[in-house]
């Protein structure tokens, strides 16, 4: 097979980086693809506590760079490039870009997923009391209130852990229900430092530097009023950046990558994916990493077997 690359990577986060690390060092010609910047969602995390090695914490933007020059020194090439559709029918496997098509033995998908946004201009508070993840970023918040967002499971989760580290937690959902299991329900609605704001949304926040009030508007009596808050975390649900794959693999229904927990192999032959874009139980820096690793060493096994 006389492709451009052995393994095209697309996607330069964790997963994708740490993919490309372990590919490299398996002497494989190596290609990431990433249309942003590497390091994915992470480098726009102020700081990182909870990834293994680094007891002080670090950068998202620090780690990233790090986990990109670490990629590098082993071979593997980051091209800057947005990937407009692929083909996997073929053993070749064809990857359209903007103005070329290369070619590879096996692709590797990592290309992450994105928050659902509010879209009340909430971006330019994110690292400044914006959050998505409480796991990362709860700790911060000590002693603090802070609204939540959300009434799934997802959401009351992450409030309950909020709790852990804020005085006060306002979880704001736009029904008068809670979706989220029972179980989860009876834990939220016994601690007594969630205080749970019905029939409402977010409209609006402000602050000089970072947050300081969220504004909320009752969807049925159509009042407003601002809530004090060091912080406004979102988890209306996540959208997986997939539309490029037009079904060229099994998504989910929510469009996430159907792949198998063992060796992250998608229903297409060759075709491998990592990281927050897949069905995954956790998403975190460290599990992407984990996707990465056992992604490269199919890859390669894949390729020796062809």
């Amino acid at each position: 097979m006389a492709a451009d690359y052995d393994l095209v990577i697309i996607g330069a986060g964790p997963g994708g980086l740490t993919a490309g690390l372990y590919a490299g060092r398996a002497m494989m010609k190596v290609l990431v693809l990433e249309k942003l910047v590497p390091g994915g969602q992470i480098i726009v995390t102020d700081w990182i506590e909870n990834y293994p090695g680094f007891p002080d914490g670090i950068s998202g933007f620090d780690l990233g760079e790090k986990m990109k020059n670490h990629m590098l020194n082993f071979g593997a090439v980051i091209e800057s490039a947005e990937v407009k559709s692929v083909d996997f029918s073929g053993q070749e496997k064809k990857i359209k870009l903007t103005d070329k098509t290369i070619t590879a033995k096996s692709v590797i998908l990592a290309p992450g997923a994105a928050p659902r946004p509010l879209n009340i201009g909430e971006e330019k508070f994110i690292g400044k009391g914006v959050s998505f993840c409480a796991t990362c970023d709860a700790p911060f918040f000590k002693g603090k209130t802070i609204v939540a967002v959300g009434g799934g499971d997802t959401a009351v989760q992450e409030a309950l852990y909020l709790t852990k580290f804020a005085e006060k937690v306002y979880l704001v959902h736009r029904r008068d229900e809670l979706r989220a299991t029972k179980i989860l329900q009876e834990r939220a609605f016994a601690n007594d430092k969630i205080e749970f704001v019905w029939d409402s949304v977010v409209t609006g926040m402000d602050g000089l530097f970072n947050v300081e009030n969220v504004t909320i508007e009752n969807v049925k009596t159509k009042e407003t009023k601002k809530l004090a808050a060091n912080g406004c975390f979102i988890w209306i649900g996540i959208l997986p950046n997939t539309k490029f794959l037009d079904n060229s693999v099994e998504l989910d229904e929510a469009g996430f990558i159907v792949a198998d927990s063992n060796d992250m192999a998608t229903t297409c032959e060759g075709v491998f994916a990592v990281g927050d874009a897949r069905v995954t139980l956790l998403r975190q820096v460290s599990t992407a990493v984990g996707d990465g690793a056992i992604a490269a060493i199919s890859a390669e096994h894949y390729i020796e077997n062809i």
